[in-house]
């Protein structure tokens, strides 16, 4: 493998019916920063059935260049076509990293692929850099339980590859001048990768709830609260407020609230603009999906938690009194 043939950097921008998901674009923003460090091309790789919004939103969120696959048979994701199809790519147009989204799919498709290239993948991560001594790719995840934060590099293969949080980076102003081009790429799926036959996509029910990945607004529960149904005081104040509900790991493993609401290392990354933190210690796995929050709230009893250490505002007390009074102030305001 000659490295110095491989150049640019890719995002896999990952499409439900159509519309781009939202790690995509926040990557091709870091993708962006990090090409121009490098004075490389941004390109994006979509495929589904009608690529042309997800398209023009990579175009204005920092794309240079677009694949678009375009299919029915990519109408739902489907590892083993994706793979190969990625892999392709690769091969023809040789990138030289290739950042996808640590989404169930993206997981699935970046293992996959890193092992058909005979290349290296870091999984999970939350920062993304250049190296100023090789210009490598330095992807950047939590190890060891989330006490330390491991900086890799893939130095002797390419491309080099990664799956980043959702959350782990804020997507940027979209800049709909922009332009770029769309390249629209075909191949022929082989037999081996028609061994999965598509039925029915079945929705989660989520009861009108907003998903924490895509609220502003957040109210988190943790330890702090005792019995699963106390989380109706977190409740009430994330529906006054128009948020969502979060929670801390010691929360979701006593069985209080559903694992979709935790967040952490071994949950999702967030960065809302405003974080309220109930109950909640605040150890280093639980500020390691949180911590880029604009505005931190933490309410809680001991004054040495560690939540404080980040918190914009603290308040030392009892959540059990301050939740519903602060839940009472706020109907108070709105209603006015």
């Amino acid at each position: 493998m000659e490295l110095n043939d491989y150049k640019n950097i890719w995002v896999y921008v990952e499409t439900f019916e159509n519309k781009p998901k939202n790690v995509g674009l926040e990557l091709l923003g870091q993708a962006r920063n990090l090409a121009d460090q490098l004075n490389e091309k941004v390109a994006a790789v979509i495929m589904c059935t009608d690529g042309t919004e997800a398209a023009k939103e990579s175009i204005a969120y920092g794309a240079d260049e677009v694949y678009v696959l375009e299919s029915e048979e990519y109408a739902y994701f489907d590892a083993e076509i994706q793979s190969y199809t990625l892999v392709e790519l690769i091969e023809k147009y040789k990138p030289s990293a290739i950042f996808i989204g640590a989404t169930n799919n993206g997981r699935d498709l970046g293992s996959r692929t890193a092992v058909k290239e005979h290349t290296g993948l870091t999984a999970d991560c939350t920062g993304l850099a250049i190296d100023e001594e090789s210009n490598n790719i330095a992807y950047t995840r939590p190890a060891f339980g989330g006490n330390l934060m491991a900086t890799i590099l893939c130095a002797d293969a390419r491309p080099q590859m990664g799956t980043v949080r959702p959350g782990a980076f804020k997507k940027g102003q979209p800049d709909y001048s922009r332009k770029g081009d769309i390249i629209k790429e075909h191949f022929l799926l082989p037999p081996e990768t028609n061994m999965v036959k598509f039925l029915e996509f079945i929705k989660a029910q989520t009861n009108g709830e907003i998903a924490i990945e895509d609220a502003d607004i957040i109210v988190s529960g943790g330890r702090g609260l005792k019995d699963g149904k106390n989380f109706a005081l977190i409740e009430e104040l994330a529906q006054t407020l128009g948020g969502a509900v979060g929670a801390s790991r010691a929360a979701v493993d006593a069985g209080w609230i559903s694992h979709i609401h935790q967040v952490g290392q071994t949950g999702k990354t967030i960065n809302p603009k405003l974080y309220i933190a109930c109950g909640i210690s605040g150890a280093i796995q639980h500020q390691a999906g949180m911590n880029g929050s604009d505005v931190i709230v933490a309410i809680n009893t001991d004054p040495n938690a560690p939540i404080f250490d980040i918190a914009d505002y603290g308040i030392v007390g009892n959540l059990f009194e301050i939740v519903p009074t602060l839940t009472k102030e706020i109907k108070k305001i709105k209603e006015k």
